[in-house]
């Protein structure tokens, strides 16, 4: 799995490469990647998302090929796009979903946060709410979109949708649950290590 870190990153422009290296992989011409970027503000709601979870009508948001309902981005907040060939990795969108959890879960554990999954929703939790939201798009087992943990961003933006579809649904922060100050570049860092010890385990190259 490479890695590429790319900084704060226009949402049109992450998308078009997104597209490009899923193709790539697809043709076995580039290898599994996995993005890390943040996004200018910006709205985002899947495919099959309802429009009626945007709360304020001055909001603009744009519809993408990805599962899930309406969320948000912003600087601050670390967005993860995996690059994978789910064809050599077993097949099972499920277990992909939750691989994704737990990597967010065991990052999130090394800052002393207990963050958890709850029971038929896809992201993860803490106490105090909602702090990383998954939304994914496969394409001939080549996966898109993925990840949006909750870092330092302002979560004011999130008060104008129902984040995720739910109504009433409190979110967090990292920096908001530890009080301390957390730079972007440790958070990668413990993400990235996290990714690969993990899905080595969850999501084993086939060898047949």
């Amino acid at each position: 799995m490479h890695t590429r870190e790319l900084g704060l990153m226009d949402f049109a422009a992450a998308y078009s490469l997104q597209e490009r290296l899923a193709g790539d992989v697809y043709r076995g011409e580039s290898p599994e990647t996995l993005l890390l970027l943040e996004h200018p503000p910006v709205y985002t709601i899947g495919s099959g998302g309802d429009v009626g979870n945007v709360l304020d009508s001055a909001v603009e948001v744009r519809r993408i090929n990805r599962g899930g309902d309406v969320t948000y981005h912003g600087p601050g907040q670390l967005v993860g796009y995996p690059i994978m060939d789910l064809s050599q990795r077993g097949r099972d969108l499920q277990r992909y979903l939750r691989f994704l959890e737990q990597v967010l879960i065991d990052t999130i554990a090394d800052f002393k946060v207990a963050a958890f999954p709850v029971a038929g929703k896809t992201g993860v939790w803490t106490g105090r709410g909602k702090i990383a939201s998954i939304g994914i798009g496969v394409r001939r087992w080549v996966t898109m979109h993925g990840f949006a943990m909750n870092v330092v961003n302002d979560l004011i933006p999130f008060s104008m949708i129902n984040p995720c579809g739910m109504a009433n649904c409190p979110v967090t922060s990292l920096g908001a649950e530890t009080g301390a100050q957390i730079t972007m570049e440790e958070v990668r860092s413990h993400l990235s290590a996290r990714f690969q010890e993990l899905m080595d385990i969850w999501l084993p190259l086939s060898t047949c």
